[in-house]
């Protein structure tokens, strides 16, 4: 199948990405915080650095060490305790990539890291000691990976991820799409992103054109863990997408003192729900180094999702999983 793809200029969210908070001390200085905590935030971003979009900061209460959004982005000093069970590599991704870029751990899919880069640096981020090639973006072996898939004829699915994909441009992604519509037995691509709830503006006019002009059935996963990290830009952001027809899903971490009460969960999954935005999944925080102290016990997240689902149609409830070592699929806790 052929088709053009249209070179996009530079644009607001390119803008956006290039603009992100890095440094602690500013960060506490543009939301109002003690300059004490920026010493601590500097040393704990040693080896993984502080990262926060604007459009993101802007929905962060100023004065507030303990404001839920914040502290998915804010390092700490708890960042650095080594604490048992809590791992570098914590899903075992290393011995699953048989080619650069390519993990291959699902039945009947695959999951390409398309992207090195990122617009936020999430503290809990289970691949936050990920080796992405100095943090080159899009340092794949595209070839090598497309090879392989096509001696696959099991793989129906491509999962793009990262980093995050749409860190790329429009109409590289088109050209990733292009890439996996000439193997027959491939069907559907699912994208994973961050950026429509960081920088709203990445969801441009082209980018749902370039998903819907596919063979490939285009479906969209963005992250999201507190309903203040959905106000009406990303609402309308939400809105474009499922507007031109694109199935948004969402998932999220449980995450200590960001969104385990129920109160607030439900809060997101029916804001999510009006917004046309299914809740697909309620992750157990991955058990990676470095964020052990956003760990809430399983237990107390089943009794969250089974109040969930009392109060909440059984569509706006996500499933709660997690991921392991060994396992080809997600286990389902509630």
């Amino acid at each position: 199948m052929q088709r053009t793809l249209e070179k996009s200029l530079s644009t607001e969210w390119q803008s956006e990405l290039a603009r992100a908070v890095r440094d602690a001390a500013e960060l506490c200085r543009l939301l109002d915080l003690p300059a004490e905590l920026a010493e601590a935030a500097a040393r704990a971003a040693g080896d993984f650095s502080l990262c926060v979009p604007r459009p993101y900061l802007r929905r962060i209460r100023p004065g507030d060490p303990r404001d839920p959004l914040l502290l998915q982005v804010f390092p700490q000093a708890v960042e650095m305790a080594l604490v048992p069970g809590f791992e570098p590599d914590p899903l075992g991704e290393s011995s699953s990539m048989p080619e650069k870029g390519l993990l291959w751990k699902y039945r009947g899919r695959i999951l390409v890291v398309a992207a090195g880069c990122c617009a936020v640096h999430c503290r809990f981020c289970f691949r936050r000691h990920f080796p992405y090639s100095g943090g080159d973006c899009g340092d794949v072996s595209w070839e090598s990976i497309l090879q392989r898939v096509r001696n696959e004829p099991s793989v129906r699915e491509v999962i793009l991820s990262g980093g995050d994909p749409l860190t790329l441009p429009d109409e590289e992604i088109g050209s990733i799409m292009l890439r996996f519509e000439e193997i027959p037995h491939i069907s559907r691509v699912r994208i994973h992103s961050r950026l429509p709830i960081m920088i709203p503006d990445r969801i441009t006019d082209q980018l749902p054109a370039v998903l819907r002009a596919s063979r490939l059935s285009a479906m969209m996963v963005v992250h999201a863990n507190h309903p203040a990290e959905i106000d009406d830009a990303v609402a309308a952001a939400l809105g474009r997408l499922v507007d031109a027809g694109i199935p948004v899903l969402s998932q999220g971490v449980l995450l200590r003192g960001v969104n385990d009460r129920v109160e607030t969960l439900a809060a997101l999954y029916e804001r999510l729900a009006d917004l046309r935005v299914m809740p697909y999944y309620l992750h157990q925080l991955d058990r990676v180094a470095g964020a052990a102290h956003f760990e809430v016990p399983i237990d107390e997240g089943i009794a969250l999702v089974r109040r969930l689902r009392a109060r909440l149609p059984g569509y706006a409830v996500p499933r709660y999983v997690r991921e392991t070592q060994c396992g080809s699929s997600k286990e389902t806790l509630a």
